[in-house]
C-alpha cells in the first residue's frame, strides 16, 4: 500500500461509480486490520503514529467511497474534472427553478404529511440523478456531465437535510 494511492487503489477496487457496499465494507475491514494502531503497540510511539495516520487515511477513503456523491466527485477529479462545490452559476436554469419550487413547498407545508410527500418527491429525483451518474461515469466515461450531476446532488442533499430538520421540528 502507498499512502498516496487513490481511494480505489487503497482498497483494491476498480474505479467505478457502481460499487457493492458489501465488498467495500469487507475491503475496509481487511485494510483497517492491517493498519490498526493496536497491531503496532509494541513497536513504539513512532510506529503507532504512522499506524494512526494510516488508519485515518483508510477511514477517510472509506467515508468517501461509501458516499455516492463523494465517490462521484472523486471519480470526476481522477478524470481531470474538479468539482467546484461553490460554483452555483453553472447550474441549469430548470434545476434552479425546481429548487425554488421545492423551497416554496417546504415553507408552505403545514404538516408532516405534506413534508413527507415533498421528501418522497425529492428522494425520487435524487435516485434518478444517481442512476444518471452511474451511466455518465461507468458507461460513457463522461466526467464533465457527471460533474454537473454531482453539483446538483449536493444541492439536493442540502435540501433533504432541510426537509429532515423541518420534519423533526414538526414532530417535536
Amino acid at each position: 500500500m502507498k499512502i498516496d494511492s487513490d481511494d480505489f487503489e487503497l482498497f483494491g477496487l476498480p474505479r467505478r461509480f457502481a460499487l457493492e457496499r458489501r465488498e467495500l465494507d469487507e475491503r475496509w475491514r481487511a485494510v483497517q486490520a492491517q493498519v490498526h494502531p493496536d497491531r503496532f503497540a509494541v513497536e513504539g510511539a513512532a510506529a503507532q503514529r504512522v499506524a494512526m495516520q494510516w488508519a485515518m487515511r483508510v477511514n477517510e477513503a472509506y467515508r468517501r467511497l461509501k458516499d455516492p456523491v463523494e465517490r462521484a466527485a472523486l471519480l470526476c477529479q481522477l478524470a481531470g474534472v474538479v468539482i467546484d462545490r461553490h460554483d452555483n452559476a453553472a447550474m441549469p436554469r430548470e434545476f434552479l427553478m425546481q429548487q425554488m419550487q421545492w423551497r416554496e413547498a417546504l415553507e408552505e407545508a403545514a404538516d408532516g404529511l405534506a413534508v413527507r410527500g415533498l421528501q418522497s418527491e425529492v428522494e425520487q429525483h435524487r435516485k434518478g440523478l444517481l442512476d444518471d451518474l452511474r451511466i455518465d461515469l461507468d458507461d460513457r466515461a463522461d466526467a464533465a456531465s457527471a460533474s454537473a450531476r454531482v453539483r446538483s446532488l449536493m444541492f439536493v442533499d442540502r435540501f433533504l437535510d432541510d426537509v429532515h430538520r423541518r420534519l423533526e421540528a414538526l414532530e417535536a
